[in-house]
C-alpha cells in the first residue's frame, strides 16, 4: 500500500471542540492532479463564515438551506470560471455566447434544485462532511 504524503499545513491539535476534518483515504492521495477556480472575496468570506456556523452548531440540520445555497453559489461560480469566462475570451460571437448563457442558466437551475433537495435531506454528520469537503477545496 503506497504511503500518503503529509500536508505541510497540518494544524496542531487544540484542546476543546474540533471542527470535523475530511479524511483523505488511500483512494485520495494528495499527489493527484486537481483544478481550482477563483471566486470573489465576498463568496469566500460568506462560505467560511457559514462553514464555521454549521460546524459549531448544536444541530447542523438547522443550516441545511444556507449550506445548500452556498454550495449552489460556489457551483455557479465554478461553472462561470471554467466555461463561460474561457468562452468569452475565445470571442465565438454574440449568438454562440447567448446560446451558451441560456444553456448554462438551465443547467444551473437544474443543479440548484438537485443540490437543494439532496442537502435538504442530510443529517448532521452528512452536513459536516459536506462542510469538510468544501473546506478541503478551499485550501
Amino acid at each position: 500500500m503506497p504511503s500518503m504524503a503529509t500536508p505541510s499545513k497540518r494544524l496542531s491539535p487544540s484542546k476543546g471542540k474540533q471542527s470535523p476534518k475530511r479524511r483523505l483515504g488511500p483512494s485520495a492521495p494528495l499527489s493527484k492532479p486537481f483544478l481550482r477556480f477563483y471566486h470573489s472575496e465576498a463568496i469566500r468570506k460568506k462560505t467560511l463564515s457559514l462553514l464555521g456556523t454549521v460546524e459549531h452548531a448544536p444541530d447542523a440540520t438547522t443550516h441545511r438551506d444556507a449550506l445548500a445555497n452556498i454550495v449552489v453559489e460556489l457551483t455557479n461560480s465554478g461553472l462561470d470560471h471554467y466555461f463561460m469566462e474561457p468562452l468569452k475570451l475565445a470571442k465565438p460571437g454574440f449568438l454562440v455566447e447567448q446560446s451558451a448563457n441560456l444553456g448554462m442558466l438551465g443547467v444551473q437551475q437544474v443543479m440548484a434544485s438537485v443540490i437543494r433537495q439532496i442537502i435538504g435531506r442530510m443529517d448532521s454528520p452528512q452536513l459536516l462532511s459536506v462542510c469538510g469537503s468544501v473546506r478541503q477545496f478551499m485550501l
